[in-house]
């Protein structure tokens, strides 16, 4: 019996897509204010960014770097922000429980660029890197806003004082900053909207 060819490429075509989606990125729609002015800059305009879940795969981020998480309050809900600092930075808050904070290991301190309209570790605290789940690359939609996502730390907001980075060795071809790297407990599903609460 042979099969029709539609379903040769369905068996094919279904194990792809799902490794791509799982292993590469994927395309998601942002929701909210909180990163505004570098993503949804006006109530008139919804960005979709590519996210790749690929930049992060070693839990490496970099200060100024947009990420997709799963949020420490919410584990249902993936949220979108810009990493502040690493671990051993220490930054000055914005409305914590204390005035200063200094990043433990394997954490990051995330903020959106809207300061004041923005849940982040300014509500609930350094993040694990165990949580990110995606880096923001490029905006995909709209066409008038195609651009590249820059990783940069406003001015405002760079730590006091930062915290060395662990030297990175050599791992079969590839860099890892951390021989202890969380998984980040991604599935082979995505969902496809980030909220910016």
């Amino acid at each position: 019996m042979r099969f029709p060819t539609f379903l040769k490429s369905l068996l094919l075509g279904v194990p792809v897509g799902v490794t791509l989606l799982d292993c590469v990125g994927y395309v998601a729609r942002v929701e909210g204010v909180s990163m505004q002015p570098a993503l949804n800059p006006d109530a008139s305009v919804t960005d979709y960014v590519f996210l790749s879940r690929w930049a992060v795969r070693n839990m490496e981020v970099q200060r100024g770097d947009i990420i997709s998480l799963i949020s420490p309050k919410d584990p249902n809900q993936k949220i979108i922000k810009r990493v502040v600092a690493l671990q051993g930075d220490v930054i000055a808050t914005l409305g914590y429980k204390i005035p200063y904070v200094k990043v433990p290991e394997g954490h990051c301190w995330v903020e959106g660029d809207h300061t004041g309209n923005s849940l982040d570790s300014n509500t609930f605290g350094p993040v694990s890197l165990g949580l990110v789940t995606a880096r923001a690359l490029q905006i995909v939609w709209p066409p008038s806003r195609w651009q590249q996502l820059p990783s940069t730390v406003p001015n405002s907001r760079i730590p006091i004082t930062m915290g060395k980075r662990p030297a990175t060795v050599a791992n079969s071809g590839s860099k890892t900053a951390n021989s202890h790297a969380a998984s980040n407990g991604s599935g082979s599903t995505s969902n496809s909207s980030i909220a910016t609460p």
